[in-house]
């Protein structure tokens, strides 16, 4: 058995043979023209095929994905059309009087080059995007117009697909009842063909390494582990087992909620209530349109802070945001502020050691002193708002002085976006975090102040009852449902209704 270790794209498991993605590599030779007027003109032709090409596929992922992850091919449209992509292929043919095949190749890897050079992950992964353009446009100009599922034959049976990388295209036109599994040697967890495999529920693992790839694992019996990011060539009994049981609880799993999706969510007593979900990153988004929660009640927005080396940038926030925001298609996504500090460390912050963290310099305190941080976060959300049902919440609050700096501060950004005549949502709101005591027995007064509470139950615990949350010794002495933690809930519940808020929990 050879166990490889990679990166999950989508938590599920499958078990079958492996079939090695062959997409016929097209070569591309470079040779003199005379007129390069006409072959102008032939790229053009090409080009505007790959157009209509990627309108079929725009409409095919509608749908099977639905609108948001369809737009992946209206952006490969708009990057066919690109000014800067269109005249550096005019340049090379028209200066160099070389073949339009030619043109395209070079300012394929020219550009590709650009984009996995770039700092930003996001933008790394667009390289990927080139390729897909320019090996479209590349297939018309050779008069290769077959279809892009070159892996799974419709005589072959059901397969794990291995291939260095997959295209949105190569995706989104893979016959799904014929893949077991997506492998990949390369690939990017924010690259559109991870998006697509998450929205279409298929198992998937990334950055194999090239060795998954080997010549003698085609047609390989293997288990793919989607939840740890592990593949298995030949596995033995002891883990076939493991993957049916992983396999069977998938699908146990499945059969439930699609038993609950589209039904109310009532409480026994007849209350009806809305199931959120909480998140830490785009990764998960599709596991919460997948379990047809109502929204995004808490997105932990610290989690960018800590997968970074230094400070996001407002662009990479506002990407981050925006897709998720996007992807709920208006349902309402509630991001928290940088919730950085006690259990939550960030080495590039250069925050002093503390004797007790968890009562420390963390949260709003950070925000509310080192405010070029937390202004550059509420540029990046108040510009995502306009893609989407927002609402920023602020973390670890104890006075009503630190609401009203805070709605000052954001009053502030928004100015600024609309002296720049940047575009915002209408109505962005604006909720607190009621994880302390002091918190909740102000209620009443914060309630005047924001337009949602949402409870900590964790912190809340921790600092009601003076137990440290994560000391394993003290297990026995923390109640969850202690009396007085129960009546700051009930508190907070009652002066957020008479205020006529929402609460969440």
């Amino acid at each position: 058995m050879v166990v490889i270790k990679g990166k999950s794209v989508y938590a599920a498991a499958a078990l079958g043979k492996i079939a090695v993605f062959d997409r016929g590599e097209m070569q591309v030779k470079r040779s003199h023209v005379d007129n390069t007027d006409l072959e102008y003109k032939r790229y053009i032709k090409a080009r505007d095929n790959a157009v209509k090409q990627l309108e079929e596929l725009y409409k095919k992922a509608l749908s099977e994905v639905g609108e948001t992850n369809a737009q992946i091919f209206e952006i490969h449209s708009m990057m066919v059309m690109d000014d800067d992509y269109n005249e550096s292929i005019e340049n090379i043919i028209r200066s160099q009087g070389v073949n339009a095949e030619y043109a395209v190749a070079v300012t394929s890897d020219n550009f590709s080059q650009m984009f996995s050079a770039m700092e930003d992950e996001y933008m790394r992964a667009r390289a990927a995007d080139v390729r897909d353009i320019s090996d479209r446009i590349l297939k018309n100009l050779i008069g290769d117009c077959s279809s892009d599922d070159g892996a799974v034959s419709e005589n072959s049976g059901k397969a794990i697909i291995a291939a260095d990388d997959l295209t949105p295209g190569e995706t989104v036109t893979l016959n799904k009842d014929k893949v077991l599994a997506f492998i990949t040697a390369g690939g990017s967890a924010n690259s559109h063909t991870a998006i697509l495999a998450r929205s279409m529920n298929i198992p998937a693992v990334i950055s194999l390494g090239k060795d998954i790839l080997k010549p003698e694992y085609d047609g390989a019996y293997a288990a793919v582990d989607g939840y740890d990011g592990t593949v298995y060539i030949n596995p033995d009994e002891k883990t076939i087992a493991l993957i049916k049981q992983k396999i069977a609880d998938g699908d146990a799993k499945r059969a439930l909620l699609a038993e609950l999706k589209g039904k109310d969510d009532i409480t026994l007593d007849g209350t009806p209530i809305q199931l959120y979900a909480n998140i830490g990153g785009i990764s998960d988004v599709g596991a919460v349109m997948l379990n047809d929660a109502a929204g995004i009640g808490l997105f932990r927005s610290e989690l960018l802070y800590m997968e970074s080396s230094d400070f996001p940038d407002e662009e990479t926030q506002f990407r981050c945001y925006k897709s998720v925001l996007e992807s709920m298609g208006g349902k309402k996504v509630i991001i928290r502020t940088m919730d950085i500090g006690a259990d939550k460390q960030l080495d590039y912050l250069g925050i002093d050691k503390e004797e007790n963290p968890a009562m420390g310099y963390r949260a709003i305190r950070i925000c509310l002193t080192q405010t070029d941080i937390f202004r550059t976060q509420l540029r990046a959300l108040y510009r995502a708002s306009s893609y989407g049902n927002l609402g920023i919440m602020f973390p670890m609050i104890i006075s009503l002085d630190e609401v009203r700096r805070v709605r000052e501060i954001a009053a502030e950004v928004c100015e600024e976006l609309k002296s720049a005549e940047i575009p915002m949502g209408d109505k962005v709101e604006l909720g607190i975090m009621i994880e302390t005591p002091a918190a909740a027995l102000i209620s009443d007064v914060l309630a005047k102040e924001v337009d949602f509470f949402s409870i900590g139950t964790n912190d809340l615990s921790q600092y009601t009852l003076a137990i440290d949350r994560q000391n394993p010794k003290l297990d026995d002495f923390f109640d969850p449902h202690h009396e007085a933690v129960m009546r700051l809930i009930e508190l907070t519940c009652k002066n957020a209704e008479k205020h006529g808020i929402w609460v969440g929990i």
